[in-house]
């Protein structure tokens, strides 16, 4: 993929649906893509600012290789301007520090070293650095490793089309059904977002929705219903659902930490909406997988961790029932 196109004396990044419009020397909205003698560059390519081993179920997806190790990374900069980041220390940072250097080879080499059976891009947007992410996704991908994305689905579909050749996963936020909210607090659009979810699930990547709940924001029952009856309609009711609870960060530190009742108030919705698989974060309560046809308990969790997993190669062992998602 060509990840701009010439336009007058500027050149128009593709990377996310910004389309940033970019003369020479200047920076995306992102903060790290640039043109620069007439081409596009990525600031932050090779540079990192975080790298850990998580379980998969962090990212969170809870339907894709179960209890195996990934290995997440990210650099800084971000296309959103999220007033609840939880990295805003980073998605919002300007500074490129290049003392740190880590070429796709050696993320590879890193990811085996650390037993990951996958490689997920996250902490910042990861569309941002795409060019970046690419180079290591290909490479791990002829080794035998899977991608994930952790993302708030702001992509353009030039980068959609060209992720379905290399990308296993992603789990795409939906942060709102308030398009006024997305453009105004978040500096994004719901319909580039709905359009994205819609894309990936037709290139046949492997998607997980996640919505962090604040209540006076995003919580209403309207919304709620209208969330669920478009994951259910136009994802698919197996396409799961992770409700997460809001704690007070970055810019809304004022703002009170989200209620369990609140989250288990959305889940009720989400089933009345015919989702088979809800999953309830940041509260203290498990978020076990069941089957949908004979409420059989198939993987019991404890926090992110699997303390045992029952499915016969992607089925039910009790009714032969085939759960959705990406076992092996």
């Amino acid at each position: 993929m060509v990840y701009y196109r010439k336009e007058d004396d500027s050149i128009v990044c593709l990377l996310c649906r910004h389309y940033c419009k970019l003369k020479e020397g200047q920076v995306g909205i992102c903060g790290i893509n640039t043109n620069e003698n007439g081409k596009h560059k990525n600031l932050v390519y090779g540079h990192p600012v975080a790298i850990h081993v998580d379980p998969v179920e962090k990212k969170p997806l809870y339907h894709f290789l179960p209890g195996t190790r990934v290995l997440s990374f990210g650099t800084i900069g971000c296309n959103f301007k999220c007033p609840f980041c939880q990295n805003w220390d980073i998605s919002q940072e300007k500074e490129i520090n290049k003392n740190i250097e880590v070429t796709p080879e050696q993320m590879v080499s890193l990811a085996f070293e650390q037993n990951a059976q996958s490689i997920a891009y996250t902490y910042n947007e990861p569309t941002t650095f795409y060019p970046y992410a690419k180079d290591v996704g290909m490479i791990a991908k002829t080794r035998g490793l899977k991608n994930i994305f952790v993302s708030n689905g702001y992509e353009s579909p030039e980068v959609i089309e060209d992720m379905a050749s290399w990308v296993d996963a992603a789990n795409i936020d939906l942060k709102s059904w308030n398009d006024e909210y997305y453009k105004k607090s978040l500096k994004g659009g719901l319909e580039e977002v709905k359009d994205t979810l819609r894309r990936m699930v037709a290139k046949g990547i492997w998607v997980e929705v996640t919505t962090l709940l604040i209540e006076g924001e995003n919580d209403s029952d309207q919304d709620l219903h209208a969330m669920s009856s478009f994951i259910a309609n136009d994802l698919g009711k197996h396409v799961p659902w992770h409700l997460s609870a809001f704690y007070p960060q970055y810019k809304m530190l004022d703002h009170e930490r989200t209620k369990l009742e609140t989250l288990q108030r959305a889940e009720k919705i989400g089933k009345e909406a015919g989702l088979k698989y809800i999953y309830l974060g940041n509260v203290p309560v498990k978020s076990d997988t069941y089957c949908s046809h004979c409420n059989e308990l198939l993987i019991d969790r404890t926090a992110y961790m699997v303390d045992s997993n029952k499915l016969k190669n992607g089925h039910c062992p009790k009714c032969d029932n085939k759960i959705e998602g990406v076992w092996k």
